[in-house]
């Protein structure tokens, strides 16, 4: 050993500690291993918690309830035009994710998972080393990678740490919210955190360079959505593209290339959220037998296990759906097997969730997928208009599918847009999970009067045999 080098040993070294690297820490002790957990952050939690998932829902939440303080004026419901406190909203973020982090903190010491803040490179299949700790090497029998992913930049487009062209991470810290507002891409950030900042008196412009806003949605579901939006955004322009950006001290000089677009156009803060790519490289994975495909995505199989057979991957790092819940399930999965656990993932249903108002959720095969794959499917649609429980919240502009076999009836997709549907998807991950049938669905008896009772009444449509709509003709 050189002088002044430390070097430790453990059964499994997982890297990342985000929700799918906790997620296998976690699952690895509780079936009796020793753990180690490499990550940059000193708390557990990734990206997810301190740049992602918990920081803009909590932020879309706030802003919520500064829709709903709109929508009780129909209601005979006046408040005052609400003033925010920018400091303070800040603060409030940040204990949310403080309860959190101290949480996942606690667990990973009850567990007795050792925690080292660091940067991990393997020198091999069997070994790492360290940047930024005492502790200068691991030597491991197992290892979990699980490094999640960043933001793709626009090329040739600078974005520094206190500047104005931020991406989703600098967008969340709310440095300050300008009077324009440019966002560019047409995915589910983009949507999530531009209605935050036109919430909070944004004028805000969304472009897309292709032609279609929100991909990947069916697009009855995105109808409701993109009509709410259009009402809070300044402008929304698909088919448009940025040709360069010129930042100064006070704006963004931006050039826009599209059929009826302004082409020079200035906004106080410009917000990139184009996609994402994962986080492989710089790791020394040339040093292992670990194969990467043209994406940079680290392949594995079911049992998250790489071309070596000493090392696993989850989460977003080997591409796909990249959301902290797939990653977490990834997590048991790579921990189960390397403790020798009939595990694998086969989850046939990863259900999905737009944070709008109103939220999107789907789970399952959408029509869109069916229709390339030629598949024979029949659906089942129920307006909320027709809904007691939404009449009762001002949500009617809702609606609810759930997407059957033609032949056999079984629960193939379920889709959900409108007021709560991110809580409300959990069934229709079960349907589809269990696969059931659209009948099954039908008789399952909800409470009245629910918005949960929309999905057995879209299985009564499909069925043929609804109470609060009229039936279809076939």
């Amino acid at each position: 050993m050189v002088m002044g080098e430390l070097t430790q040993k453990t059964q499994l070294l997982v890297i990342g500690g985000g929700p799918g690297g906790y997620a296998a820490a976690f699952r690895a002790a509780d079936l009796g291993m020793d753990v180690a957990m490499i990550d940059l952050d000193s708390r557990p939690g990734g990206t997810c918690l301190f740049r992602g998932c918990i920081p803009s829902k909590a932020l879309l939440f706030a802003t919520e309830l500064m829709y709903d303080a709109r929508r009780a004026a129909a209601m005979g419901i006046d408040f005052c035009q609400p003033k925010v406190d920018l400091q303070r909203l800040r603060a409030w973020k940040e204990g949310v994710i403080d309860q959190l982090a101290g949480g996942l903190v606690n667990l990973t010491d009850r567990r007795g998972v050792q925690l080292v803040q660091a940067r991990a490179v393997f020198e091999g299949s069997r070994k790492v080393r360290l940047t930024g700790s005492e502790i200068t090497h691991f030597e491991f029998e197992h290892a979990i990678i699980a490094t999640g992913s960043q933001p793709i930049p626009i090329p040739g487009i600078e974005m520094r740490p206190e500047g104005r062209i931020m991406d989703s991470t600098g967008a969340l810290e709310l440095r300050e919210i300008p009077e324009a507002l440019l966002v560019v891409g047409g995915g589910y950030v983009g949507f999530e955190l531009g209605s935050v900042y036109a919430a909070l008196g944004s004028q805000v412009t969304l472009v897309e360079r292709g032609a279609t806003l929100l991909p990947g949605l069916d697009r009855d579901l995105a109808k409701p959505l993109l009509r709410r939006v259009q009402e809070s955004f300044a402008a929304i322009q698909v088919g448009t593209q940025v040709k360069s950006m010129v930042e100064h001290a006070d704006r963004v000089d931006v050039t826009l290339e599209g059929e009826g677009v302004k082409t020079q156009q200035s906004f106080g803060r410009v917000m990139v959220c184009v996609g994402r790519r994962p986080n492989s490289h710089g790791l020394g994975l040339e040093n292992t037998s670990v194969q990467l495909n043209d994406r940079g995505s680290i392949l594995v199989d079911e049992q998250q296990r790489t071309a070596d057979a000493r090392i696993f991957a989850i989460g977003d790092v080997v591409g796909g759906t990249m959301l902290a819940h797939k990653a977490m399930r990834e997590g048991r999965v790579a921990a189960e097997a390397i403790a020798g656990l009939p595990s694998a993932f086969d989850v046939r249903a990863i259900p999905a969730v737009v944070y709008t108002d109103p939220q999107v959720a789907t789970c399952g095969l959408t029509e869109e997928q069916a229709a390339r794959q030629g598949q024979d499917i029949r659906v089942g649609r129920f307006p909320w208009s027709a809904s007691g429980r939404a009449a009762t919240i001002g949500a009617a502009e809702g609606l609810t599918k759930v997407i059957g076999d033609a032949e056999t009836g079984r629960v193939l997709g379920v889709g959900i847009v409108g007021r709560g549907a991110g809580e409300m998807i959990a069934e229709g991950v079960l349907a589809v999970e269990m696969g059931i049938l659209t009948e099954d669905l039908a008789l399952t008896m909800h409470p009245h009067p629910t918005l949960s009772e929309t999905e057995g009444e879209a299985a009564e449509v499909f069925l043929g045999s609804p109470i609060h709509v009229a039936p279809q003709r076939r």
